[in-house]
């Protein structure tokens, strides 16, 4: 299980745990598919990459603003593309990217595997 120092509500947070999180105070995230990738999966890291797919606009900057105010004690790295720019590169599957939404399902089930 991924596990990040620095959570807002205590001292360690799992992958889960930041999907939970970020979801809960991300409101906007509902336009968008986000994804969580990288060494916090894995349970080792100082970071936690994120991945936002969706279009650009005002939608987007209120999520910006979302993502900055619920990141302020975590230490999110944010990567921005839009849709065709994801399914052209293939970014989810090459870096092996998982939904927050079920980050935040295995969580809520009490299951271990992030």
């Amino acid at each position: 299980m991924g596990r990040v120092e620095g959570s807002p509500e205590q001292g360690l947070i799992s992958a889960g745990g930041v999907a939970i999180h970020l979801l809960e105070r991300c409101v906007s995230l509902e336009h968008f598919k986000a994804y969580m990738f990288g060494s916090t999966l894995h349970g080792i890291g100082e970071d936690i990459d994120i991945l936002i797919v969706g279009p650009a606009g005002d939608l987007l900057v209120q999520l910006k603003k979302e993502l900055h105010s619920a990141g302020q004690s975590l230490p999110l790295h944010i990567l921005y593309m839009q849709p065709s720019e994801e399914r052209r590169t293939q970014f989810v599957e090459r870096e092996r990217c998982v939904s927050l939404t079920l980050l935040a399902a295995l969580k809520l089930q009490g299951c271990s595997a992030y």
